[in-house]
């Protein structure tokens, strides 16, 4: 026969369900509970401020403490769209904005969003704009900088990449202008691709050789070797074509 338990051992289940049921209970009379007498209508959470909530209030916290800095970017791709499709007069203000715009902007993702910008627009402030990027104190301005001269092209565009590979001291940055000097594919840049690939460092070489595949239109392989006798008398005809470079044709 088995043994009772314990009256108080026996009714603990029921009295922690008890328990548990008031904590419930108290709990849905507290979010059902109406506001004091001393406000208005409503709910306890509804009384809380939610500033998103508000769009009067949103726009008077950016003007007291300033827009953030996705705000300020989405603001500029509007009027950007708004720009392109007007006349010249409009574009031409409009980046004259611009320029005092980026050089006030403490933020460097939207001074990269300036730049990207002003790359779409044939002004004096646009071209301003992007060259002054080149210098920038921050590394991913430089580098956007250099994708925005690959997209404007022109004589311009190889002469401001050359200056910043060989000037910058961030190898991100050099590697990017080398990069961007390929898909140029202006063979005015031969000159500084070769220099690269005399650089010390294997990734500065390695970008070197893929920049002249694309400025050549030849493949060389990767023997840094065979392009520096290449880049050294580009518009001479080899005589003798290695057996590797001749299965290459092949396919």
């Amino acid at each position: 026969m088995t043994t009772p338990l314990p009256k108080d051992r026996a009714d603990r289940p029921s009295r922690r369900g008890r328990a548990l049921l008031r904590v419930f209970i108290v709990f849905i009379a507290v979010l059902l509970l109406p506001a004091s007498s001393g406000c208005s209508g409503g709910r306890p959470w509804q009384k809380l401020d939610w500033p998103w909530r508000d769009r009067e209030k949103a726009a008077r916290l950016a003007e007291r403490y300033g827009t953030t800095a996705n705000q300020r970017i989405e603001a500029i791709r509007e009027q950007a769209r708004a720009a392109r499709g007007a006349g010249p007069d409009r574009q031409l203000a409009f980046t004259q904005d611009l320029t005092r715009r980026v050089l006030e902007e403490h933020d460097p993702r939207v001074r990269c969003e300036i730049v990207s910008e002003a790359a779409a627009f044939d002004t004096p402030g646009a071209a301003s704009i992007c060259r002054g990027a080149l210098q920038d104190p921050d590394q991913r301005v430089r580098i956007r900088a250099c994708e925005v001269w690959r997209t404007r092209g022109g004589p311009d565009a190889v002469v401001l990449l050359t200056a910043r590979y060989r000037a910058d001291t961030d190898l991100d940055v050099r590697l990017r202008a080398l990069r961007m000097l390929g898909e140029l594919r202006d063979t005015t840049a031969i000159p500084v691709l070769a220099e690269a690939l005399e650089d010390p460092d294997p990734a500065v070489q390695y970008r070197a050789v893929a920049a002249l595949k694309e400025v050549s239109g030849r493949d060389l392989g990767n023997d840094v070797n065979a392009w520096r006798a290449w880049a050294a008398d580009p518009a001479a005809e080899r005589s003798e074509v290695s057996i590797a470079e001749r299965f290459r044709q092949l396919f």
